[in-house]
């Protein structure tokens, strides 16, 4: 059973974060980098065949939120005791929610395997999404991982498939790809935690049981225009059911920045 409840910090904090100005970002002058708690994402790239950009992309936007939702994530009951992995995600998701990715090949990415994460395979490329953690905590096999270089040249990925989400980047705002599977992580959490608020869990399961499957496409300038919520994002998921992802800006982006627009299908 997915532990639904585990979006609940989400949900409400989804409308709040929006109503911010658009340049607005957390203040965290005070904060121990150290005790920052973020979720590790590590992309496979090997050198000699690299994954389609597109495919690494929405393997990481299904890999971000089947953690999120994994049943060892779930609360304690009257019947049975919290998961070994709900303290962590419940944590994390009630917090600043953060991510980073970092790349991997060969026996580092075999290496990255043992730690508790979730793997997702889409058209032979891979991510792990890992369970939340303190940066002091991280493991070496995780630290000593590369952050930057995990740029892949442009796919042309085809049509959209009938009847799974779209998550589109922001045309005008040039990302990594590894800054871009963060965001489309980010993405598919909101579009989950969207989809519990309005009580459509019965949607949201069967996503699950499809694996999370969504398009990842670069926006023509015109379909960013035409779906942008703008100021008004409520009524841009009634409507049509958009949600944006607004960028804290502490890398790549400036504060602000709206770097996807996630479209459930109709």
């Amino acid at each position: 059973m997915l532990p639904l409840s585990v979006l609940d910090p989400l949900v409400s904090r989804y409308a709040q974060w929006l109503a911010l100005p658009g340049e607005a970002t957390a203040d965290t002058s005070d904060e121990d980098p150290d005790n920052v708690v973020l979720m590790p994402m590590v992309l496979r790239i090997e050198r000699r065949e690299p994954p389609a950009r597109t495919a690494l992309l929405e393997a990481a936007a299904a890999a971000a939120l089947a953690v999120c939702l994994d049943e060892r994530c779930a609360p304690a009951t009257e019947e049975d005791p919290a998961g070994e992995w709900h303290e962590a995600m419940h944590g994390w998701i009630s917090g600043r929610i953060r991510k980073v990715t970092r790349r991997a090949r060969g026996a580092h990415w075999e290496a990255v395997q043992a730690l508790p994460g979730i793997t997702v395979e889409v058209g032979g490329a891979e991510v792990r999404a890992l369970l939340p953690m303190r940066v002091a905590d991280m493991p070496k096999e995780l630290s000593r991982l590369q952050i930057s270089g995990s740029e892949l040249e442009p796919d042309e990925p085809g049509p959209v498939p009938d009847g799974v989400p779209v998550l589109w980047l922001n045309p005008d705002v040039p990302m990594s790809a590894g800054k871009s599977a963060a965001q489309v992580g980010h993405a598919t959490m909101i579009l989950a935690a969207q989809l519990h608020g309005e009580g459509l869990d019965e949607d949201l399961r069967r996503w699950a049981s499809d694996g999370y499957p969504s398009a990842v496409r670069q926006a023509s300038p015109d379909t960013w225009a035409d779906l942008h919520p703008g100021d008004d994002p409520e009524t841009a998921w009634r409507k049509s059911r958009v949600a944006m992802v607004r960028d804290a800006g502490f890398t790549e982006v400036d504060p602000g920045t709206v770097t996807v627009l996630a479209q459930w299908p109709s």
